[in-house]
C-alpha cells in the first residue's frame, strides 16, 4: 500500500483495472458495502479510497484456492477458531444462540449477558460478594483519577492476580467464579472508585451521572449489546493467551492491551471528535460534506460486518432518542447522522453510538471506551474459559518473506 493510500483517491475506471472487475461488479461491491464512494469534482462521477480498494484486492486474493487461503487465514473475513459462544448476523450479534439486540430490549444486564456468555447454566459466579475495599497495595493505583483508565487497570489486574488463590485452578465453578469477581472489579478500575455489588451499569452511571435513571438505562443498553463481537483484535489476543494456561487476569491485560490502540478502541475517541469538531464548524451539514469530498473518513460510521447497518448502533440509537431527543445535544447528533447519511449513506456504528452517548450526556470522550472495555471483558472472559477448556495451545505458523538460506539476497 502507498504512503498516501488512506487518503488517495482513484476512479471508477482505475478502481475497475486494479480489481479486474467490470463497472458492474464495481457498483455491486458499493451496494454490498464493500466498497464506499465519494463525488468527483464534477458532483456527477464517483471516487473510490485506494486504501478500500486495496484492502478489497487483498482480500480477493486470499481467497483464491485452499493453501494460498490458509496463508492468509488472519486476514479480516477469513475464519481462525471455532467457537460456540457468539455468531455476528445483519440483525445482531447472537451470544449463544440468542439475539444480544433482543436480550437488551429485554432488560439483561451485563451479569446475565455474562453468565450467558460463560455457560453457566444454574451456577451463578456472582453470588460471593466482592471485598468492599482494594487492598492496600493497590488501593493508591486503584482510585488515583489522574491516571487514564486503561491504563489503571492493566496497572492493578495484575497485582490482584497475586491475592488471587484460586487463579490457576481449572474447576469450572471456580474459574466462573473468577472471572465473575474480574468482571465487577475490572469496571470499579475503569472508573476510580471501590468494587461493590450493584450491577455494573449502575456503577458507572452512578459514577458519572447520578440519580439519572434514563442515563442507567442507556449504559445498560451499550454494555449488552457491546460484550462479544466474535473473534475481534482483543478477544483474540485474550484468548492467544489463555491458550497458555495463563490466569485470567492476564488474559484481561492481554485484551486491554489490545483495546489501547489507535485502531481499536481508539475509534471511540475519534467518533467523538468528530461530534465537537462538527459542533465547532458552525455548520455540520456542510462540514460532513467536506470531509466526505476531501476523501477524510468518518468515525464512527460504517462498519464491514454490517453494510446495511450496525444493529448494536442502531438499538443504542433508539434508546437515546427516546431518553434526550429534542434536547440540542441530540438534534446536534441527529443532523451529523443525516448529513452523513446524505453524502455518504453510512450508518452509524457502536463507536459512534458509544461517543453520542458522551456527547449527548456533556460526558468525556474517554467515557466511551470505559463502556466499551468494561463490557467486552464478559466476551474477553468468555473466550478464555472456552480456549482453556479445550487445552490446546494457538499457534499459528508464519509464512516467510525474507531472505532464503543458501540463496544470494
Amino acid at each position: 500500500m502507498t504512503d498516501n493510500a488512506e487518503n488517495e483517491l482513484l476512479s471508477a475506471s482505475d478502481v475497475c483495472t486494479l480489481l479486474g472487475i467490470s463497472p458492474a461488479t464495481l457498483y455491486a461491491y458499493v451496494s454490498r458495502g464493500q466498497l464506499s464512494s465519494r463525488p468527483g469534482a464534477d458532483q456527477r462521477s464517483r471516487v473510490y479510497l485506494r486504501a478500500e480498494v486495496e484492502r478489497l484486492a487483498q482480500r480477493k486474493r486470499a481467497g483464491r484456492g485452499a493453501a494460498r487461503g490458509a496463508a492468509q487465514s488472519l486476514d479480516r473475513g477469513l475464519p481462525v477458531l471455532e467457537t460456540g459462544i457468539s455468531l455476528i448476523q445483519p440483525d445482531s450479534p447472537y451470544y449463544r444462540g440468542r439475539s444480544a439486540v433482543a436480550a437488551a430490549q429485554d432488560g439483561a444486564t451485563l451479569e446475565d449477558t455474562a453468565r450467558l456468555l460463560w455457560d453457566c447454566e444454574e451456577l451463578d459466579p456472582f453470588t460471593p460478594q466482592p471485598p468492599p475495599h482494594w487492598p492496600e497495595r493497590i488501593a493508591p493505583l486503584a482510585l488515583d483519577g489522574s491516571l487514564p483508565p486503561l491504563e489503571r487497570a492493566m496497572a492493578c489486574l495484575p497485582l490482584l492476580a497475586l491475592g488471587q488463590r484460586q487463579s490457576l485452578n481449572a474447576a469450572a465453578p471456580v474459574r466462573r467464579e473468577v472471572a465473575a469477581a474480574l468482571l465487577r472489579q475490572n469496571a470499579a478500575l475503569l472508573v476510580g472508585v471501590q468494587p461493590d455489588a450493584r450491577p455494573v451499569h449502575r456503577l458507572l452511571a452512578d459514577s458519572w451521572c447520578a440519580g439519572d435513571e434514563g442515563f442507567a438505562e442507556v449504559v445498560r443498553t451499550a454494555l449488552v449489546v457491546c460484550a462479544d463481537h466474535e473473534l475481534n483484535v482483543s478477544a483474540f489476543a485474550a484468548r492467544v493467551v489463555a491458550s497458555t494456561g495463563a490466569h485470567l487476569h492476564a488474559t484481561v491485560c492481554a485484551g486491554l492491551a489490545a483495546m489501547s490502540g489507535p485502531r481499536h478502541g481508539g475509534a471511540t475517541a475519534r467518533a467523538h471528535a468528530l461530534l465537537l469538531d462538527a459542533q465547532a464548524s458552525g455548520a455540520a451539514a456542510e462540514f460532513i460534506a467536506g470531509r466526505w469530498r476531501r476523501g477524510d473518513d468518518l468515525p464512527g460510521f460504517n462498519h464491514v460486518l454490517y453494510p446495511q447497518g450496525d444493529p448494536r448502533g442502531a438499538e443504542v440509537l433508539r434508546v437515546l432518542r427516546g431518553l434526550r431527543g429534542g434536547t440540542p445535544a441530540m438534534q446536534h447528533i441527529e443532523s451529523v447522522l443525516a448529513a452523513t447519511e446524505e453524502h455518504s449513506g453510512q450508518h452509524p456504528n457502536i463507536d459512534g453510538l458509544l461517543a453520542a452517548i458522551c456527547y449527548a450526556y456533556g460526558l468525556p470522550g474517554a467515557h466511551a471506551l470505559v463502556m466499551f472495555a468494561t463490557a467486552r471483558l464478559a466476551g474477553w472472559l468468555a473466550h478464555a474459559l472456552e480456549q482453556q477448556a479445550l487445552g490446546t495451545l494457538i499457534r499459528p505458523r508464519a509464512r516467510y518473506t525474507g531472505v532464503v538460506p543458501g540463496k544470494p539476497a
